[in-house]
């Protein structure tokens, strides 16, 4: 199963996003679910740096392909210009997921954690 982390801070927005294991829906290669996950995580990641201008630098991330982690959190310091624009992908993010949930629960779970 893929389990979806959200974390939110105390005010309820979105910090970042942890991804990790593996759907099971079909075999390696042809798991639309994992393929799903995987998209849009990757996206929002990516996002992150060409659309919210967020130094790569700057965001803590960590990917392990092998055991299907990826692992995303934004800077606690950002300018406000900029945790707009983070916070629109995050939320895209975060509809999209639930999406996937809806439709394969028994293969995606999402929960949240403050931070």
């Amino acid at each position: 199963m893929i389990e979806v982390t959200i974390y939110k801070n105390k005010h309820g927005n979105i910090q970042g996003y942890k991804v990790s294991g593996h759907a099971g829906y079909d075999s390696h290669g042809k798991d639309i679910v994992c393929a799903g996950v995987s998209v849009l995580a990757q996206t929002a990641l990516i996002s992150l740096v060409e659309v919210c201008n967020v130094d790569e630098e700057d965001l803590d991330y960590f990917i392990d392909d092998d055991k299907g982690i990826l692992e995303v959190k934004v800077p606690k310091d950002l300018p406000l210009s900029v945790v707009e624009k983070a916070d629109t992908v995050f939320k895209t993010f975060e509809v999209g997921i639930k999406a996937v949930v809806e439709s394969y629960s028994a293969h995606v779970s999402l929960r949240y954690k403050e931070v």
